[in-house]
């Protein structure tokens, strides 16, 4: 009963960094997908950066949200 107790204890780290990792994956994805499309919006049309920034930076929140949840969930294991 002690050796499996402390084989699952040796894969906490594991699933640590599985959680952040994988979990943080998605939302750097997003996030540099919606920097490209607000720099390319600009890009084409630069008076309307600022109408442009306030929705990026938004959904660059929302979407950082779901990688502090994988950072919480990380810490909880």
């Amino acid at each position: 009963m002690e050796d499996s107790v402390k084989t699952v204890l040796d894969l906490v780290p594991l699933a640590k960094a599985l959680a952040i990792g994988l979990g943080s994956v998605g939302p750097a994805i997003g996030i540099g997908l919606i920097g490209s499309k607000a720099m390319e919006a600009i890009g084409r049309n630069p008076e309307a950066a600022s109408k442009i920034l306030v929705p990026m930076l938004l959904a660059a929140a929302f979407a950082e949200a779901v990688a502090i949840y994988a950072l919480v969930i990380a810490f909880s294991i």
